[in-house]
């Protein structure tokens, strides 16, 4: 089963993609937040036979909803209405600093942090 991986942020929105069986999670693309992200989203899981998405759950070290969840809920809640296809939640804490800590700061944090999102889905998916 193929997924698609999320890291949704105000600016910027990291995608990632698993290998056809589900096993690997790659880092994507980094597409800007806004008009036009569902459409583009929607493209790539039609190209690239996305049967399920993972999105990074924003929560604080309480486990309490940060502010952009509000956001990110309405995207899972468009993407289910549009795509039809089981969208799931991954905690995404600490994402963003693991990617720049195994990269440095560059162009792909925001798909590598979705890479780990999409990743940490998959092995505990595995290990359930």
């Amino acid at each position: 089963m193929k997924f698609l991986g999320i890291d949704y942020g105000a600016k910027r929105v990291g995608i990632a993609l698993s290998d056809d069986s589900g096993t690997l999670a790659f880092a994507k693309t980094v597409l800007p937040a806004g008009a036009g992200l569902i459409d583009e989203i929607k493209k790539i899981c039609t190209d690239e036979k996305v049967e399920g998405i993972v999105i990074g759950e924003s929560k604080d070290f309480t486990g309490n909803d940060n502010p952009i969840m509000e956001a990110i809920y309405i995207l899972k809640s468009d993407l289910e209405a549009l795509l039809k296809l089981p969208v799931y939640f991954e905690s995404e804490l600490m994402t963003s600093m693991e990617a720049q800590h195994i990269q440095g700061n560059n162009a792909m944090n925001d798909a590598s942090a979705a890479a780990i999102i999409l990743q940490s889905y998959i092995n505990r998916k595995q290990n359930d």
